[in-house]
């Protein structure tokens, strides 16, 4: 497994914001600010962040939007989904990669509506792209 250096803002939890195995990057992404604070206002706002850090962690790997084949959403509100899908639209473009969104109850961080998992595939093997995982 290789870490993958994304330049987003270190957290106290046991994760890494990317990791890669092979040609597959595995991510997930919340509303974090380069700060480290936590965007809480609306969906919009936590989308186009969250996506936005999505778009840094695939270059951060070497690659781009364009080479995410699967996304996991979440979101704490079904009346968010449309809203949602207006910016995730400006990300993303056909052809689209796959995608299931759900709605949960709640995020482990208060005031976080949305909460996105990611799957890539890095044309380039991920070896050299970020650093070895401490074993």
């Amino acid at each position: 497994m290789d870490v993958i250096d994304t330049g987003l803002p270190a957290v106290k939890a046991p994760f890494e914001w990317a990791t890669a195995g092979g040609r597959t990057l595995y991510t997930a992404q919340i509303p974090i600010r380069p700060d480290g604070s936590i965007e809480t206002g609306e969906i919009e706002a936590q989308a186009e962040l969250i996506l936005g850090n999505l778009d840094q962690t695939m270059r951060a790997a070497g690659g781009g939007l364009g080479d995410v084949v699967q996304v996991l959403v979440y979101l704490t509100d079904a009346a968010d989904v449309a809203r949602m899908n207006a910016v995730y639209g400006r990300f993303f473009l056909p052809p689209y990669p796959n995608r299931a969104t759900m709605i949960i109850s709640a995020l482990a961080i208060p005031g976080m509506r949305m909460e996105v998992v990611a799957y890539g595939y890095l044309r380039h093997a991920a070896e050299g792209a970020g650093r070895p995982a401490p074993r």
